[in-house]
């Protein structure tokens, strides 16, 4: 039975630099996220946010602490075992969408299930339905660089939910977006979202979108902070 509990973390602490140059960014972090449940990270700029995502996404490692994802303890794993967790549970959105240049939308969105192990056929049909609802079919064979910014994300999009992620990271989603098109987006992640039952957690400095989640934590001084 799948872990009701996807995201873990109890006396997480993160530093940098050593003796009196060392910089304390989380200073124990408690944390609980359950299966499906929609979180915002907030917090002022360079407050560990993307740090603290990278850790929960087995991207990086803590100082100290316990992180465990989809139930798997990520502080004892090896990088190629944490690896192997991403490519099967995990997927990821980024401000600065993390296309291949050299791949068209089409191959960008199937990569995740070649990587998985999915047969090629089954996975270009999942990569090519995702992108018609999204309402990029006309545009499958264009490169990234021929892509406007919102479509560059909707196919980042396309891609994490192509590997049918338990849970999906997103660190700034909308944050290289004029405000409409980040609406467009932010509409269709939730959508997409609701779609799959995908766990969601993301990193933002926009309100609007961190109102959209389930619960919203400020990082201050290192530690978590519920917001009402």
């Amino acid at each position: 039975m799948p872990a009701e509990n996807i995201v873990e973390v109890h006396h997480l602490k993160k530093s940098v630099g050593q003796g009196e140059h060392e910089l304390s960014i989380l200073t124990g972090v408690e944390l609980v996220v359950k299966r499906a449940e929609t979180i915002a990270l907030i917090g002022e700029s360079g407050s560990g946010k993307s740090t603290l995502l990278a850790i929960l996404a087995g991207l990086d490692d803590g100082s100290s602490g316990e992180v465990s994802l989809v139930g798997k303890p990520l502080h004892r794993m090896d990088e190629e075992a944490r690896a192997q967790l991403r490519a099967q549970h995990v997927g990821f959105v980024f401000q600065s969408f993390m296309l291949i240049p050299t791949l068209n939308a089409l191959e960008n969105v199937e990569l995740p299930a070649l990587l998985r192990g999915e047969h090629s056929g089954q996975s270009r049909e999942g990569a090519k339905a995702l992108l018609e609802q999204l309402g990029l079919g006309k545009r499958l064979d264009h490169l990234p660089a021929q892509l406007s910014g919102g479509e560059q994300q909707r196919v980042a999009l396309a891609r994490a939910f192509n590997g049918r992620p338990e849970v999906l990271f997103a660190d700034e989603p909308t944050g290289n977006l004029d405000r409409q098109t980040g609406d467009k987006i932010a509409d269709l992640l939730f959508s997409l979202n609701r779609e799959h039952g995908t766990t969601l957690i993301l990193v933002t400095h926009d309100p609007q979108l961190a109102a959209r989640c389930d619960r919203r934590l400020r990082l201050v001084n290192g530690l978590l902070q519920e917001e009402v």
